[in-house]
């Protein structure tokens, strides 16, 4: 893997301790003189612990803050915000202590429009700006919703989630484990199917946009479209594989990230 960036950035120092009741960042990976904190938000109805595969090979200089969101992992039993800005409010509130050095945010899917509240939020109030938003397959937060699947019954939306490869069969066995796991991603999805912004407000950083070349979900003209977004550098990048390609091939994606940021 590349180095992250020609000239260093100013050192993060030792990794703030989240609150013990409130465990906002879950399974963080430190490397020696991080020079960027990368904070990730997760796909729909998925805990931090999705981000295990990029744990496994951190990119040098970069330093993963793996963000758990309420009402999934260990924070299961906690309430889940009734709208997408609402959660970004909650999450800004919550890591405080992230924002302080270098950071970028990362977000995939669900985690993208989540990830892009934040950056405009942050500026709304006057916090120290992202160095870059980085977005993954999603549509444009602008952009309207092609298809409603949060009301979909239990097999409608285990039927949806197969289609693409967005739940491991094996996990199908395990029927507690089933019910949980729906009951999370549709509540998720349906944050999302309400969510439109008023219109593209550009964020104040440079914005990164990347996708999987085999994704049904999301087509490379709605990845363009998040360019009415970006006020500053701006670019699109497809990786291999699909809807969940980050995970698949995580080293060839955080090696793009890395690349991207520099």
């Amino acid at each position: 893997m590349g180095t992250p960036a020609a000239t260093p950035a100013t050192s993060l120092g030792s990794a703030p301790t989240p609150d013990r009741d409130r465990p906002w960042i879950v399974g963080r990976v430190t490397v020696p003189r991080p020079r960027l904190r990368l904070i990730c938000l997760p796909q729909a109805g998925s805990s931090a612990g999705s981000f295990a595969p990029w744990r496994l090979v951190p990119p040098p200089g970069v330093e993963l803050a793996t963000v758990e969101l309420p009402g999934r992992g260990v924070r299961s039993a906690e309430r889940v915000p009734d709208t997408l800005e609402e959660l970004a409010d909650d999450v800004i509130d919550g890591i405080p202590d992230e924002l302080d050095g270098p950071y970028a945010l990362f977000g995939h899917s669900f985690g993208a429009l989540l990830a892009y509240e934040i950056a405009v939020r942050v500026s709304r109030r006057g916090l120290p700006a992202p160095r870059a938003l980085l977005v993954s397959a999603s549509r444009a937060p602008h952009a309207p919703v092609r298809r409603r699947v949060s009301d979909l019954d239990d097999s409608g939306l285990l039927a949806w989630l197969d289609g693409f490869g967005g739940f491991p069969p094996e996990l199908a066995r395990y029927p507690a484990y089933l019910q949980y796991a729906l009951r999370t991603i549709r509540r998720d999805l349906a944050l999302t199917e309400v969510y439109r912004a008023a219109g593209p407000v550009p964020v104040d950083c440079p914005l990164h946009v990347f996708g999987g070349t085999e994704d049904p979900l999301v087509s490379e003209a709605q990845l363009e479209s998040w360019r009415d977004c970006a006020a500053a550098d701006f670019t699109v990048r497809l990786l291999p594989g699909g809807h969940d390609y980050l995970f698949t091939g995580a080293s060839a994606t955080l090696d793009a990230l890395v690349a991207t940021l520099r």
